[in-house]
């Protein structure tokens, strides 16, 4: 276990360590582990995240383009996934399995198929270059795995709890939100937190989308222009890495503390 850690921790903590090191100390031992505190320098922080008229990479405007994007790819994935999910494993209609099966057959197929007709569809509709096109177009991949997770969880909930709750005359919508869904919290917040690191990191419909707008873009395109360009040191590269990584470790964490909460309510208590 000590070993898998350290592989997963080991290039994060280097990546952090370049980027709080000059480029002369870089250049002279790049293989060094270890810096001084008191040669801590926090200049390519300030470059990555100062405003492009000011000199800097404006990763605070790509910042935000992102989380703008990945937050209403998790809203709306999210309003679409679960009554979906939920009509998959509790109600019964002709090609329930094969409608279920589907959800998966499209990861078969890789993105750049799709790619090409996305993007002139987009272009007609005038939604090419704007953050809401971009969000619809990671709806579109996020759903059907988001409906597969969650049909998965929804179908361990006993039914007994469901029924109990009709014969007390809740409709259907109000066993979703009184029953089903507090009781799914656990797997709402696990494809919650798969679909926003998706949104996140993606890079190619981001590029196709957004390339000629650099107002608009996400911050995985802004580190893919860092890491195109020889001009840019190695420690902005670093930092610019840093500040793409760190709002996904946060997310982790912060989720990881809400799925023991949901797992820890339990259903059926004595």
């Amino acid at each position: 276990m000590g070993c898998f850690v350290l592989a997963s921790a080991l290039p994060f903590y280097y990546m952090l360590l370049l980027s709080v090191r000059s480029i002369d100390e870089v250049l002279l031992n790049p293989a060094s582990l270890w810096v001084d505190l008191r040669t801590v320098s926090l200049d390519a922080y300030d470059r990555v995240l100062s405003s492009t008229e000011a000199g800097g990479q404006g990763f605070l405007a790509l910042i935000g383009n992102s989380l703008v994007v990945a937050g209403l790819t998790v809203v709306v994935t999210l309003l679409a996934s679960i009554p979906g999910a939920y009509a998959i494993s509790r109600i019964a209609f002709k090609g329930r399995r094969q409608v279920s099966a589907l959800f998966l057959a499209v990861y078969l197929f890789p993105s750049v198929i799709v790619a090409v007709p996305l993007f002139v569809i987009f272009t007609r509709l005038g939604l090419r270059g704007s953050l809401v096109g971009l969000a619809i177009v990671y709806v579109a991949h996020t759903a059907p795995v988001a409906i597969y997770m969650l049909r998965g969880y929804f179908a361990t909930i006993p039914v007994s709890l469901e029924e109990a709750a009709l014969v007390d005359g809740c409709t259907r919508l109000q066993v979703i939100r009184r029953i089903s869904l507090p009781l799914a919290k656990p797997s709402v917040m696990a494809t919650a937190l798969y679909v926003f690191m998706i949104a996140w990191n993606e890079f190619l419909f981001a590029l196709l989308f957004l390339v000629e707008r650099r107002d608009q873009w996400t911050v995985s395109l802004g580190l893919s222009q860092l890491s195109g360009s020889i001009e840019v040191p190695t420690t902005v590269l670093m930092a610019g890495s840093v500040v793409l990584t760190v709002p996904i470790v946060v997310l982790f964490f912060t989720g990881e503390r809400l799925l023991v909460e949901g797992l820890t309510s339990g259903a059926e208590k004595g």
